[in-house]
Parts: structure tokens; sequence; C-alpha cells
């Protein structure tokens, strides 16, 4: 945990902003992999922690905006637990730990929200994304569990946004620890990306380094030498010579504040001329993009103008042809690279993503387009100090998308189709960093990864 003084400063801000009302925050429990006793990796909810910070299941806490009262509702543990865990806090014990003073078993919960109803208060709370929090919120409002999201406090979504979506210190200090570790992950991958050996040999060994340094990785790993598929959590292929294997992973730090690193490395260690001519191009999207970020740039302008990036050099390769610019605003680049430049991150791999993306990454002003590739960029507002982006252009071939495009004759006046085909077992490429919003622009976060092919083949080597 952090000083208590963060999370009692971080509960006394959103009481500033919600200013009446009561706040219910859910923590996790464990769940089951295929009987009671045997569990899934315990992971936090997010909210939880960064309003409370306690890293244990079945926890809830209550924050009256009102009159600032505040309760942690747990159940301590008694002596049959202790033969299998060892001794363990108390609920007020670890409540203190975050800046609270009173506490409450979990079995009185239902009583004290139900109290807070009766009494014409209003309760806020944010979308469930777990079967077992729905349960536990069905039971409290004596509601179907399947109707709780409709339940979610757009107030207390927006409040927690504008929150979490601005870094402190104390976190930015721990996505960087997580940034090391990915770093680690990565050069470790390019290392054994060699002909014969297998992605699933890869992916354990890597995963294995977010254990090791971290509290694991921040979501499952892809690691494929199909490239062409953006989230190939696949690992049974075996490399051979002239294929590349696109790596993306990360890991959360100790206090789960997440990492997301990308790289293509080709197996063996040689880009061949083809892959160098279109690696050089996600590259320069990548680092053009990080030169340009800054206070005030939307993200989405900073995508579009890597889609432009992309575009003009797929042109000099003949795979697209015509005007540039307008080629981008009508959404040809697309059947390259069908998805938005990056996303905000933080103790979410996808920061707040469990909100709602409109809500992070949108406002009245600046609505989601419905065009393909850009609907799926996932935060299209400026950039602030405090923002916490992935950059992570990428080109792909993906064979099923050419077909579909070609039949309809779709951009045709912008594609050459006939030279696309040429490619469609290239497979993909993308490249993909970490980057802080600061007053003066923007800086990296964590060490490098290597990523120019100079880099790249030498740390093969």
């Amino acid at each position: 945990m952090f000083e208590k003084e963060v999370y009692t400063n971080r509960r006394n801000r959103l009481r500033a902003l919600m200013k009446s009302g009561i706040g219910l925050f859910i923590g996790n429990v464990e769940s089951p992999v295929n009987y009671p006793d045997n569990t899934y990796h315990f992971r936090q909810d997010s909210d939880f922690l960064y309003f409370f910070g306690i890293d244990l299941p079945g926890l809830a806490g209550v924050i009256d905006f009102d009159s600032g009262d505040e309760v942690v509702f747990g159940t301590d543990f008694d002596v049959d637990d202790i033969v299998w865990m060892g001794p363990q806090p108390s609920v007020a014990d670890l409540a203190a730990m975050s800046g609270v003073r009173d506490t409450l078993p979990m079995a009185k919960l239902v009583d004290h929200i139900q109290k807070a109803i009766a009494g014409g208060r209003e309760v806020h709370l944010l979308p469930p994304y777990r079967a077992e929090t729905r349960m536990t919120l069905g039971t409290i409002f004596r509601e179907n569990p399947c109707q709780m999201t409709s339940r979610a406090s757009e107030m207390l979504i927006r409040a927690v946004v504008s929150m979490r979506s601005l870094k402190e210190e104390v976190e930015i200090a721990e996505i960087e620890k997580a940034a090391d570790i990915a770093c680690e992950m990565q050069t470790t991958a390019m290392r054994m990306c060699k002909p014969g050996v297998t992605e699933q040999e890869i992916f354990g060994v890597i995963e294995g380094i977010a254990w090791a340094k971290g509290a694991g990785p921040s979501f499952p790993t892809i690691l494929s030498i199909n490239g062409q598929t953006l989230h190939n959590h696949k690992h049974n292929n075996v490399l051979r010579e002239g294929r590349m294997m696109v790596t993306d992973c990360g890991a959360e730090s100790n206090m789960h504040y997440a990492a997301d690193l990308t790289r293509t490395t080709p197996v063996g260690g040689h880009f061949s001329q083809r892959q160098r001519e279109i690696y050089e191009i996600v590259l320069k999207a990548n680092t053009e993009s990080i030169k340009k970020a800054g206070p005030g740039i939307s993200n989405r302008d900073l995508h579009l103008n890597a889609c432009t990036i992309i575009a003009a050099g797929l042109r000099d390769l003949g795979l697209m042809k015509g005007d540039i610019d307008t080629a981008v605003a009508e959404g040809a680049h697309a059947l390259f690279m069908p998805h938005g430049l990056g996303h905000m991150m933080g103790l979410d791999v996808h920061d707040m993503e469990g909100l709602g993306e409109n809500f992070v990454g949108y406002n009245e002003e600046v609505r989601r387009s419905t065009q393909f590739g850009l609907k799926s960029l996932r935060f299209a507002l400026p950039y602030k100090p405090g923002h916490v982006f992935t950059v992570e252009p990428g080109i792909y071939f993906i064979p099923e998308l050419y077909a579909k495009w070609r039949s309809e004759g779709k951009h045709k006046q912008f594609i050459d189709y006939d030279r696309v085909s040429t490619y469609l077992d290239f497979g993909g490429i993308r490249v993909e960093d970490d980057v802080l919003i600061t007053d003066g622009g923007c800086r990296m976060l964590g060490k490098t990864a290597p990523k120019t092919v100079k880099e790249i083949e030498e740390t093969c080597r």
C-alpha cells in the first residue's frame, strides 16, 4: 500500500466532487477454477484499490459524501482459517492502513445500505463486471443481479474517471517499475526468437519474469508468428525462418500498476528486405507520434497523423495509391491498421475500461466515430499532463479482411489489391511504448526495449 494519506486524500477529493449520497465500493472475492478451494490468482478491484488500497478479498468500502463517514466492511479470520493461512491482520488494522477508522462485519453491509435507502439516501456505485459482485449487489438492493449494471451512477463514474485519469507521482513510479519488467520480458523474447523454438516456451518464460519481478502479467500475453491476428492468445506454433514474432506483453508492479509493450522480432534475428521496409514504416509512426505527443494535442489527431505516416509509407511501396490525406480521411488505411493508436494505462492496462470507454475517452463534444478502424480508438480527447498512454501503431496483412474488401471493391482507388495479394503471408508488425504526458510534452516510461532494426538484430545476436 501507499502511505495512508494517499488514500485519505483521494477519498476527500471524491467527496468534494460528489457532494451528497453514499459511495459503495465492492472489492473482489476469490473465484474458483474448478472447485471452491482451488481459486484463480486473486486480483483486487482497481477502484477499490485506488480509494482503499487493501489488496485482500472479501471487503467493501462505503463513503458518506455528506457526513464524511467512512467504513470498511469485512470479516476477520478465525482460528480455522489461520490453521491454513497463518496469522492474518484484522480488518480494523487493514482499514487503519488506509486511513479509515470505522469497520463493520461484512454481514452488516446489507443492513447498512438498506437503512440508507430507507432514509432516502442516494447510493452511488460503479458498473459491476464480475458475477460475484452482481450477486452481492442483487442481495443488497433486492433486485435481479443481471440488472445491476443499470444501477451504476454516471456521476460517480465521471468523478472517478476525472481522478484516475491524471496520475500522481507515486503512481507514475509504479508504472515505471512495471515498464522495466516488461522491457526485460521483451528482450528475453527477442533472444529466444529462433527457428525451432515454440511460442509456448517463450510465452512461459516471459510470463515467469512478470511473476518473479512483479504481480504477474497485466493481461494475457499476445505472442505469435501470426501477428496479423491482433489479440492472438494461441501459442501453439513453432517458430520458423522467414516469419516475424509479435510479442505484446506487460507486467503489473506489486502495487498492480500496469505496463504494456510490443515489439516485433524476425525469427532468427535478421530482417529480410521486405520485413525491414514494412517495419521502418511502423517504427516511424511510433517515434513521430511520441515526438508529437503533448498537452492539448488530441489522441485522435495523433492517431490520424500516425495513419497518414503508415499510408504514405505503403504508397511508397506500391501497396496504396492516390491522395494520402483523402485515403486516410475515408479510412482506406484501416485495411492495414484497423485499431486505434493506443489507450490510457494505470491500475488497468486499458485504464478504467470497466467504467465504460466512452466515459474515459469521449465526451459531449468529441463523439466516437462509426468508421471502421477509427471507431476502435479508445481515447480521442486532448492530452493533459499526468495522462499515461500507449503508442502502438501497426501494419497487418489480414487475408480475411483483404478478401472481403477486395470482393466489395472497397477503396480500390487507394489500394493496389494485386500488389497487396503478394503480402498475404507476411503476418503483422506492431511497435508499442508507454508514454507520460508532461507540462512540456511527453516522456517515455521505464527502460526502452530495443526497437530499431539495428538494436533488435544486435539483441538477437
